[in-house]
């Protein structure tokens, strides 16, 4: 089973809201239009028909719209998944969803605070051979803001798995926003750290002192594994920023998925999906638009985020 994460990079629907971008207000000066919207959604759906994940979690889509728009786009790709969710009860600028070949038990949305500064979770229950899968769709708070935003979201997080179980099978994935020792990049970037070194993703979700293989891994009561330990330091990236690899995205597995029971992660699957045309030059081929006074849509490019893939076995 291949479950993937991928930040699309705001796939604005033709439809005027008013909480768009200015950017994306359609058929403005901007050129968000019909022409390029088409653009982004089929060089979206090429690469998610490349993954071809079974399950594939996304963030920044604007809407149920964008969302049904990038699902047929995908269908006549020859990729077709018939189940799919998006956390758009509030009105965010871009929300999370889901897109599934597997059926799932409910889908439902976690507030994180009533403000608009927080996205929901998206929260899904899958059932699979008999297993219960549980799966949390992110998109934290953005590095524009200190720690303390992205706390917010790890708390609500946490609250809602203890009422599950932490011995559950769940998945945390998405665009956090975090690194993967985002307490280390505390000690070099001290404008994020308004409280005191904690972190949201190592300290809130305890993902701190995991970082031997999975195979060998030891139970740790409510401590949550990121896979991106399970692969080689040079791999771990998702984002590059001023010329500099980074991770916002992240993979976090409970414990029982590491137990090779039920269902299980299968060790050294993640990996970033980094195809050649995923790059221009050294940086990724983000989707393009001009930096003049009017910003105007090139029709080029896809998001500026590599997708992430993790494989898990069901028994």
């Amino acid at each position: 089973m291949k479950i993937a994460t991928y930040n699309v990079e705001n796939l604005f629907d033709m439809q005027k809201s008013g909480h768009e971008y200015s950017e994306y207000i359609p058929n403005s000066s901007s050129l968000w239009n019909k022409k390029n919207y088409k653009i982004k959604l089929n060089n979206i759906a090429h690469v998610i028909k490349e993954i071809d994940a079974d399950i594939i979690a996304l963030q920044e889509v604007e809407s149920l719209q964008a969302l049904l728009d990038l699902r047929f786009a995908l269908k006549q790709n020859g990729l077709y998944y018939q189940y799919y969710s998006i956390a758009d009860k509030k009105n965010t600028t871009v929300k999370v969803a889901l897109l599934s070949k597997i059926p799932f038990a409910y889908s439902k949305e976690i507030s994180v605070t009533q403000t608009y500064e927080h996205r929901n979770i998206l929260e899904t229950k899958f059932k699979i051979e008999e297993n219960e899968l549980y799966i949390f769709v992110n998109h934290w708070k953005a590095k524009s803001g200190a720690e303390s935003e992205r706390i917010v979201s790890a708390k609500t997080l946490k609250k809602r798995i203890s009422e599950i179980g932490f011995d559950k099978n769940i998945i945390l994935l998405g665009d956090f926003n975090s690194d993967y020792e985002e307490y280390i990049k505390f000690k070099r970037k001290r404008k994020h750290n308004d409280t005191n070194g904690i972190t949201g993703i190592n300290h809130i979700l305890e993902t701190i002192n995991q970082t031997d293989k999975a195979s060998k891994v030891k139970y740790v009561k409510e401590s949550f594994y990121n896979l991106w330990y399970d692969t080689e330091d040079q791999k771990r990236y998702t984002y590059i920023y001023k010329g500099k690899k980074e991770v916002l995205d992240n993979i976090l597995i409970s414990q029982s998925l590491l137990n090779e029971q039920n269902i299980s992660y299968i060790h050294g699957s993640i990996t970033n999906f980094k195809k050649e045309y995923l790059f221009k030059g050294k940086n990724i081929y983000r989707w393009e638009v001009s930096h003049a006074r009017v910003p105007k849509h090139k029709g080029k490019g896809y998001s500026d985020h590599l997708p992430l893939i993790a494989k898990f076995r069901v028994n």
